[in-house]
């Protein structure tokens, strides 16, 4: 195919879309100048469009009226800054030389084209391991990713942990601070099927958050004694096909840190709860603390100091054990009970100084045994939430 004289006309809509989706996973600071490019093959069946920079790899299929095949590469970001400000005309695109030269109505550009001589060769997606709806997918990772670490240094604690047996996902994040543990049943392509996976959390909640139209979500790790062998996570949706290295890092022995058993349980509608965490975390100083003291009927919550103001609100909640006073990071404690998807979210206790366990609400909110002690309820998500150490 000559790649100096590639020719095609393809609707603005798909054009926008596919170029912003390769884009946004383009580096903005690359590592080489090549690794800016966005590739488009053009081929009797339409249009490809890709990009990579070592560690994200992504190309999505378009359908496109393709007069002169061909292959050609142009900066990925700025192709899509300006497809997404054309006319809603077709588009064409033709090259000439080494220049690039998009038409849309009046609209009309020239671009130069990148030399793919050094481009790296795209990393082939790794055999099929299983299949889920989307939507389930993209709610799994936004629960678990929120609570993976940000510190670089700690690349073990950047990942979501996902391990798979059989016909059960679990998935599990952590920064020390938090710990989120989401469990899903998929189809996996071998019943049999066991992998431990470390995946870069920021990538996995961006793919999941672009991938969410599509019905079906393919995960590609491998199969059989080649699972996770290349290190690469792969998943396809649709036109759509993205790979991820994986961390090599060994995520930490969390399930310990799980509670069975609490001492009080409470139960609190979220929406109200939320908007008095937002007020009496107003005087705050930077997410300092909000104090929860917890008793039968209510949830007393209060947050302040003698030089940044005081904050009091009452929330109803059914409270079951010894009243207790504890107190959270109001950030987290928000974002925890941001990716509760029921109505209500029932907190386990043990003590104020351990770890609470926030929870969706059961179908019957848990009764204590003889022992005046509550089991954890069945649940599929757990957010775990350290408290903030009390003054005095």
């Amino acid at each position: 195919m000559d790649a100096q004289a590639v020719a095609f006309r393809v609707s603005k809509d798909d054009l926008t879309s596919a170029v912003s989706w390769v884009a946004r996973n383009l580096p903005s600071k690359p590592a080489q100048p090549v690794l800016r490019a966005m590739v488009i093959t053009a081929t009797d069946d339409g249009l490809e469009l890709a990009g990579f920079d070592y560690e994200v790899s992504t190309q999505v299929a378009i359908p496109a009226e393709v007069s002169t095949p061909g292959r050609i590469a142009v900066a990925g970001k700025l192709i899509a800054e300006i497809t997404s400000t054309l006319p809603n005309k077709p588009v064409d695109l033709h090259v000439e030389g080494s220049t690039a030269y998009i038409t849309c109505g009046s609209s009309r550009f020239e671009l130069p084209t990148i030399p793919l001589d050094d481009y790296p060769k795209l990393p082939d997606l790794p055999e099929e391991t299983g299949q889920l709806d989307s939507k389930l997918f993209t709610r799994a990772v936004n629960q678990v990713a929120l609570a993976a670490g940000r510190d670089e240094t700690l690349p073990m604690l950047t990942g979501v942990h996902i391990e798979i047996d059989g016909n059960s996902v679990l998935m599990a994040a952590t920064d020390r601070f938090r710990l989120a543990v989401r469990r899903f049943e998929w189809s996996p392509t071998n019943s049999f099927v066991k992998a431990k996976l470390l995946v870069p959390a920021k990538t996995l909640q961006e793919h999941a958050r672009t991938l969410d139209n599509a019905d079906t979500i393919h995960l590609a790790v491998g199969n059989g004694e080649e699972i996770s062998s290349e290190g690469l996570f792969g998943i396809e949706a649709e036109s759509r096909k993205t790979t991820t290295r994986m961390l090599s890092a060994e995520f930490p022995n969390f399930q310990p840190l799980l509670p069975k058993t609490h001492t009080a349980m409470a139960s609190v509608e979220i929406a109200p709860l939320v908007d008095a965490i937002r007020r009496v975390s107003l005087v705050t100083d930077r997410n300092a603390q909000i104090r929860m003291e917890f008793s039968e009927g209510q949830v007393i919550l209060s947050a302040g100091a003698s030089d940044s103001g005081h904050a009091e609100e009452v929330v109803p909640c059914a409270f079951s054990g010894e009243p207790l006073l504890i107190a959270f990071n109001p950030g987290y404690l928000k974002e925890g009970l941001g990716v509760i998807n029921t109505d209500r979210v029932v907190f386990g206790f043990t003590q104020p100084s351990r770890p609470a366990i926030l929870i969706p609400e059961p179908e019957e909110f848990p009764v204590a045994g003889d022992d005046g002690v509550f089991a954890t309820p069945d649940t599929d998500f757990t957010y775990l939430l350290m408290p903030v150490r009390l003054p005095g």
